[in-house]
């Protein structure tokens, strides 16, 4: 996500704090947080797509080819 729209949802809590938003400022800013959190669940999902594990009969399991790809269909 671009540190611009980061600073946008930033920009629009401190307002909301301060004095409010107007009904299209509250739309912009659940739009802007659904990308947000759109975001680190792609960034998590590829992080542990990564993840290798080490089995006890020495083989490696590539957690991201055993489990990832099933809840992406």
């Amino acid at each position: 996500m671009e540190v611009s729209r980061i600073e946008r949802i930033n920009e629009l809590a401190r307002k909301s704090k301060r004095t409010g938003l107007t009904e299209e400022e509250k739309k912009e800013q659940a739009l802007l947080r659904k990308e947000y959190i759109a975001a680190i669940r792609m960034n998590i999902r590829t992080q542990l797509d990564n993840i290798s594990i080490q089995e006890e009969d020495g083989s490696i399991t590539n957690l991201g080819e055993k489990y990832g790809n099933k809840k992406r269909h």
